[in-house]
């Protein structure tokens, strides 16, 4: 059972849900990012995912698209990161997720990639773009190492794909909550709801939803069908705004403790599955 595992079955114990957040590696500078994930683990973050930047982020709307600009400007590598993930162990048992494209992965090598990561301390990675077909040495290489395998779930998957989605899965499912890119939106989708409920059906695995959550009230939305919520463009858009300001640390901690604040699990939920 790696970090991941253990804060899941934790959060239900505790009648919470996870709140996973999203942070680019090396914005605003390689030099702050400890200590910006730090100031989000005091706010109640309770996994962090730790975005590896990458010139050509399809997935990603403006806010990290930009993210991903400037940890690049600033000299941001993929050893870069696992040095970061390295540093945050001497002071953090947070659970890291590295978030990555592909391409990165492919030219480090997956193997080395994988050991890497294990000898770092993260806790596992998601290739936004690895088809879970084209996926078995990676899988084999992660699995080896009790490191999480975490694919993206979307609304357009059929049931049968779904279910394929998540046995390829460990750790948690990412369940995308808006077809398109990622980004702050007033509301949630329509499409969540229904997708949570239709992975419920496919998996055991604890749930979490990501792509469009900013607000404390889209946590509580989620809250009694997601064991996990993901925010990663309303975070990172105070790292746009305050990249410069002394009290950056201090904006992220509290944004972090509002969204946790809607993050309580139902009643049926403590101590169980739901």
């Amino acid at each position: 059972m790696n970090r991941i595992d253990r804060t899941f079955a934790r959060l239900r114990e505790e009648g919470m849900r996870g709140l996973i957040a999203y942070l680019t590696a090396g914005d605003p500078h390689p030099s702050r990012t400890v200590e910006l994930i730090l100031a989000l683990e005091r706010g109640g973050a309770d996994i962090i995912e730790l975005g590896v930047p990458f010139s050509d982020p399809l997935a990603d709307g403006p806010v990290i698209q930009k993210a991903s600009e400037r940890a690049l400007a600033a000299g941001m590598t993929l050893d870069g990161v696992f040095e970061i993930v390295r540093e945050l162990r001497r002071r953090s048992d947070v659970p890291v997720i590295l978030f990555s494209y592909l391409n990165p992965v492919l030219r480090y090598g997956y193997e080395r990639f994988a050991s890497t990561l294990a000898d770092a301390g993260a806790d596992g990675a998601l290739l936004t773009d690895l088809n879970i077909e084209a996926a078995d040495e990676y899988l084999e290489l992660m699995r080896e190492r009790d490191l999480s395998t975490v694919f993206l779930g979307a609304q357009t998957n059929t049931d049968e794909r779904l279910a394929r989605v998540a046995a390829a899965s460990s750790g948690f499912l990412y369940l995308v909550s808006t077809a398109g890119v990622t980004g702050m939106r007033d509301t949630i989708s329509d499409a969540a709801i229904p997708l949570l409920e239709r992975a419920r059906k496919a998996t055991d695995l604890p749930l979490a939803i990501g792509f469009g959550l900013s607000r404390r009230e889209h946590m509580e939305a989620v809250a009694p069908y997601a064991e996990g919520a993901i925010v990663g463009s309303a975070i990172m858009r105070v790292v746009e705004q305050y990249g410069d300001a002394p009290d950056l640390e201090k904006r992220l901690e509290e944004l972090a403790r509002d969204l946790k604040s809607g993050l309580h699990a139902p009643a049926a939920a403590v101590g169980e599955r739901s």
